[in-house]
């Protein structure tokens, strides 16, 4: 037989069937063409940027780039306790905090394993599940708000996860400190409760609790966080968890042992000790979120109450106009915003919340679309 003829029928190498029902992430749009400098709203990031502090850190990496990082991490461990006054021991950082949830679900999830994820779940926890096999069930949601009702009435004896974005995401509502004890109350001990606080240090309300307290007290909780979202450094791809031991321990066991490049870690540890450069990028967001729900729903559109650094708009009611209309029409204004899909088909847009100028430029456009 010719070698072109053995080519033809030889057999390839197949994947597994849950990893070709999965389509490729895309993220949010980042150009217009035509536009050199379009203001980009449509991936959750910080508009300040990283903090000054930061930057300097992360440049004194420069000349020890052959170097490996410090795989114990226990520098950026340290300054996390000491800022969240949290124990350093039960820390693990990671590739972002995506990697940290796709370690968890690598752990604790196998094929046939139920997991329990919101209505409008942040969309990589669904991914991972899949990749493991496992089964997705959806808890609903009331008014864009996880019902917690739903979500223990959604127990089996097959749950082994329980995942929960809080403040979530892409809707920016959150679920109270009584009502997320009263889902762990609800949980049997061998289930795992995940909490992803990626948007926790945008929120102001004094119910809101972020949930490390639950660690310390019960051995199924874990919190993932991340340096993306308020610190600004998502380009540096650094995250991190709070974890019990035992779960720590396991973790260890199968991360890569330099899973974060020093200069990132080198820019978290000056990051998280800026506290006051954190304080105004917070009250700056707080407040742009109160004047941009008063004025774009005086025009008429529907903004879901949101407690992270973005903007839910429902278009459901305002007759002759929709979500991706006004997403065109924005970004023939220069701007990006990012239409998402919700679990019950509701036609909206998701917007970050920028700088000032950014953010009054938002308003103007919608308010020329509207009229």
């Amino acid at each position: 037989m010719m070698p072109s003829e053995k080519n033809m029928t030889a057999k390839v190498p197949q994947a597994r069937a849950e990893i070709l029902e999965i389509s490729p992430y895309v993220q949010g749009k980042s150009a217009i063409s035509g536009q050199t400098a379009p203001i980009k709203l449509s991936s959750n990031e910080s508009s300040f940027g990283p903090s000054p502090k930061a930057i300097e850190a992360y440049q004194s990496q420069a000349t020890a780039l052959h170097r490996y990082p410090d795989g114990s991490q226990s520098p950026l461990r340290q300054a996390i306790a000491d800022i969240y006054n949290l124990d350093a021991d039960k820390i693990i950082c990671g590739n972002g905090s995506d990697e940290i949830l796709d370690l968890i679900y690598r752990t604790y999830l196998s094929s046939g394993d139920d997991i329990i994820l919101s209505a409008n779940h942040f969309v990589m926890c669904a991914l991972y599940a899949k990749i493991q096999g496992a089964n997705i069930v959806l808890a609903g949601e009331n008014n864009y708000v996880t019902s917690v009702d739903d979500l223990l009435s959604k127990l089996t004896p097959e749950t082994r996860m329980v995942t929960l974005a809080n403040p979530n995401n892409p809707t920016g509502t959150y679920l109270n400190a009584e009502q997320i004890r009263r889902i762990h109350s609800g949980l049997p001990s061998d289930v795992l409760f995940v909490i992803d606080g990626a948007y926790a240090e945008y929120v102001t309300c004094d119910d809101y609790d972020n949930a490390c307290g639950l660690v310390d007290e019960f051995d199924n909780v874990v919190v993932t966080r991340t340096f993306s979202k308020i610190y600004g450094l998502s380009a540096l791809r650094a995250g991190w968890a709070y974890c019990p031991t035992a779960v720590v321990d396991i973790l260890q066991r199968i991360r890569s042992p330099f899973n974060v490049n020093s200069p990132a870690m080198a820019a978290a540890i000056a990051a998280v000790n800026d506290v006051n450069y954190i304080d105004r990028v917070r009250l700056h967001t707080a407040d742009w979120q109160q004047r941009i729900q008063k004025e774009l729903g005086a025009l008429g559109i529907r903004v879901i109450p949101s407690v992270a650094n973005f903007y839910l708009l429902n278009f459901n009611e305002c007759e002759g106009k929709s979500a991706l209309d006004a997403a065109g029409f924005l970004e023939t204004e220069g701007i990006i915003p990012r239409p998402v899909s919700t679990s019950d088909g509701d036609d909206v847009l998701r917007i970050t919340v920028g700088l000032d100028a950014e953010n009054e430029a938002v308003i103007k456009a919608l308010t020329k679309y509207m009229s």
